[in-house]
């Protein structure tokens, strides 16, 4: 095999991709980017050592986070950055293991000191890497090791994307810096137990909901907390821009530099939530969402007819009838395509050229009208409490399906719309994440006011929906979360779902629903773990699933 990769939902034939990504990406970038996981296992040998004497650089902590967000799927495919990431790893290694020395730590006891050798091109590197043996894919010949590591892997991806968003805005925690840096380290220990790493992925599962409680704090402290909202589907006549992705920063400062210039900012698929902030509502130039879920952007781009912003995942392979239209900035990159440089020194990042492209460009042609409705996050939710008890109480909802997640190419995912035609009227989705695209637009009514699908926002703003339900266990005075009229139908596709599932896991959730294949990573005997001690088990039919779920199975 050229390559491999099992990492997202749509690994060839269930098991991996060998000679190229189904995401679109190339095996010489692929290869490169398990290196860049290999080399992040080497400095988080020496960082969460010094975390534990005490140091802490913030270059390094900056470097693990960004670094794993980059390799997460349909993020980054530029060869170029994942070789100019590989030579400035080595020297963060060297920089995190002087510290390390300095503070009196030892060499004793280390593994051996790989990955410090320097080459001048990407494919040098690897041939080294090869040379000496290095691990570049999934470590361990055990395959339930394998699998547990690769949980852990997956889930602090997933982690750090989430801890990337909350430190743009200024929110960190080196607590979670340090657990990064340890979880990296310990899957390079031959010495762990199964019992020992699973013990790890609850742990992932338990920063994981740190992490996103740090983002919810930074981002409903940067912009307010998210109000019911309803956002247009439809198009102005002025040119506009195209913003897509998670990073709210990056849109704050682009309506900031296009405010007066007669040019209207659309959000796109994960950026949708940023309509329901209020900080975002005095900006009359953010006139609404434009399209669907990130997979169907080859289409989208072309009618936009203007700029488009990729701030984050995700990106696919880009068309050459809009490739002089689209950006990336932060941790996006593909080959061709231009990218906005970071912040420095905290200055905002330049989107000029972006701006005087939108000036030459038509507006968008519009391809659907509407308003559709959102900014039912924790705060939102639970100023309802009295009106979402009384419904429960009064028999009007009967049960609360959590759909959120991802969504996807695969034709297998109409499942998820199936679900949300098929419920009862008595029945009410939770969503976040891109996979309400498959059911937001569909009209489901309200029960008593209250719309059948409450949407929080983001996929990170699932731990909106956990917060939603802890309330709810409380309010109904139960000892168990499990004990609601609650369901959970859970979409994935890439390894910030693993961290959200494992986030579930770790608060106790059973019996999640989860589709529409089971990771390929997993291996039977850990599957049948999840099975035994979460009763984890994969989608079925649209009919025989909601008569189940209606019935609290």
């Amino acid at each position: 095999m050229s390559m491999f990769c099992n990492q997202c939902q749509e690994a060839a034939k269930g098991t991996g991709c060998t000679i190229a990504g189904v995401c679109g990406i190339k095996d010489d970038v692929a290869r490169l980017r398990n290196l860049s996981i290999y080399l992040l296992e080497g400095i988080s040998i020496f960082g969460t050592k010094a975390h534990a004497l005490g140091v802490s650089d913030a270059h390094v902590n900056h470097f693990v986070m960004d670094t794993l967000f980059k390799t997460i799927t349909n993020a980054n495919f530029s060869k170029d950055d994942y070789f100019n990431t590989l030579m400035n790893g080595m020297k963060i290694r060297e920089k995190i293991k002087s510290a390390y020395l300095k503070a009196g730590g030892k060499i004793e006891g280390l593994l051996p000191d790989a990955a410090t050798w320097y080459a001048e091109t990407p494919a040098e590197f690897e041939a080294k890497a090869l040379t000496h043996g290095l691990k570049i894919a999934s470590p361990g010949d055990n395959e339930d090791v394998r699998t547990l590591r690769a949980l852990v892997i997956f889930g602090v991806k997933g982690l750090a994307a989430y801890a990337h968003h909350a430190a743009v805005l200024g929110y960190e925690s080196n607590d979670i810096y340090a657990f990064m840096q340890k979880a990296l380290a310990s899957v390079t220990d031959d010495s762990l137990s199964a019992g020992d790493l699973t013990a790890l992925v609850l742990e992932t599962g338990k920063f994981s909901v740190d992490t996103m409680a740090l983002l919810d704090k930074a981002n409903t402290e940067s912009y307010g907390n998210p109000e019911i909202t309803e956002v247009n589907i439809g198009v102005g006549k002025n040119p506009g821009i195209l913003i897509s992705g998670h990073d709210l920063k990056d849109l704050e400062e682009l309506l900031k530099q296009t405010e007066g210039k007669g040019i209207d900012i659309y959000t796109h698929s994960e950026m949708l939530p940023a309509n329901y902030y209020p900080a975002f509502k005095k900006y009359k130039h953010l006139v609404g969402n434009y399209g669907n879920a990130w997979w169907k952007q080859n289409t989208e781009f072309d009618s936009f007819n203007g700029p488009i912003l990729m701030t984050t995942n995700c990106i696919i392979p880009v068309k050459d009838s809009y490739r002089n239209r689209i950006f990336t900035t932060g941790v996006v990159g593909f080959p061709g395509v231009k990218h906005i440089p970071d912040r420095k020194d905290g200055t905002t990042k330049d989107f000029s050229e972006i701006i005087e492209l939108a000036k030459t460009c038509p507006p968008p042609t519009e391809i659907e009208k509407g308003k559709i409705v959102g900014g039912f996050a924790h705060n939102q939710v639970l100023a309802l409490a009295d009106k979402v008890v009384e419904a429960v109480k009064s028999g009007a909802i009967k049960r609360f399906v959590v759909m959120a997640g991802c969504d996807g190419r695969f034709k297998e995912r109409d499942y998820f719309s199936g679900v949300a035609q098929a419920l009862p009227k008595d029945a009410v989705i939770l969503t976040a994440g891109c996979a309400k695209y498959r059911y937001n637009k569909l009209n489901l009514g309200d029960i008593g006011g209250i719309p059948r699908v409450l949407d929080a926002g983001q996929c990170n703003d699932s731990y909106s929906l956990a917060v939603i339900a802890l309330k709810l266990k409380e309010v109904f005075g139960l000892k168990d979360i499990n004990e609601l009229p609650l369901s959970f139908d859970i979409a994935w596709y890439e390894q910030k779902a693993v961290a959200v599932l494992l986030a579930l896991l770790y608060l106790g959730v059973k019996g999640i629903r989860l589709g529409p294949t089971l990771p390929a990573f997993v291996s039977p005997n850990i599957l049948n773990v999840l099975v035994e001690k979460f009763n984890i088990k994969l989608i079925g039919s649209v009919e025989d699933d909601v008569n189940a779920m209606m019935q609290g199975h």
